[in-house]
């Protein structure tokens, strides 16, 4: 499955909770949208927009759980896991970092649980080399950029963090999927080119609330 992923486009479904596509048939649209675009797999978030896009959609899906109120938030527990793949996911991305999880187990026992009683393959969304590097070593058949910039170990860069991705690919046998704020084909392309395994685009294609300001905010500024 990882193979039929190589050098593709991921493009991740999300709407933030409040807006108009907050809806799991829009998501399912949207990921339909997607695979008759040239997607290879989709990024998706809550157990009805994966089971949507399962029903809805003939490509691998990596799916997550997104709970609110602690630093562990993107499938933090083994509990939301096995959820996330009961709905239909045959890859379960979680939090990839070497911060403590709730349920109290390791990242390398989360990892483990979920291949003996699912069989699903795991992304660990990391946030460093050092998170990376953990990940690998905790058995995560996937590491992701996802986290750059949104814990205290890196700056938060204006676009992908190309740096980080690049040592990841060096330091690691694991395949390296570039996510995080890639906005335009040419900055996917420069993810590719760094090493990537994959590439996972989210806000630039499938969030019109984002994609409006960015224009309406450079006339404004004109």
């Amino acid at each position: 499955m990882i193979e039929s992923l190589h050098r593709g486009l991921i493009v991740s479904c999300q709407a933030y909770p409040g807006e108009p596509l907050r809806d799991a048939r829009a998501m399912a649209l949207i990921a339909q949208s997607a695979a008759r675009g040239g997607a290879v797999g989709i990024r998706a978030q809550g157990l009805a927009d994966v089971r949507a896009i399962h029903e809805a959609v003939d490509l691998p899906q990596i799916g997550l759980w997104k709970v609110s109120g602690d630093d562990v938030f993107i499938t933090p527990t083994l509990h939301h896991a096995l959820d996330v793949v009961d709905a239909g996911a045959e890859i379960v991305a979680i939090d990839g970092t070497r911060r403590p999880r709730p349920d109290g187990l390791t990242l390398a026992e989360t990892i483990a649980r979920i291949h003996e009683r699912t069989g699903a393959l795991v992304m660990a969304d990391a946030g460093s080399l050092d998170d990376a590097r953990a990940a690998e070593d905790a058995g995560a058949d996937i590491v992701g950029t996802t986290l750059a910039g949104y814990t205290d170990e890196r700056e938060k860069t204006d676009g992908p963090d190309l740096e980080l991705l690049a040592a990841c690919v060096e330091a690691l046998t694991t395949p390296v999927f570039a996510e995080g704020r890639i906005r335009t084909p040419a900055q996917a392309r420069k993810a590719l080119d760094a090493g990537a395994y994959a590439v996972v685009v989210g806000t630039a294609i499938t969030h019109p609330t984002s994609i409006t300001s960015w224009f309406a905010q450079e006339l404004a500024d004109a």
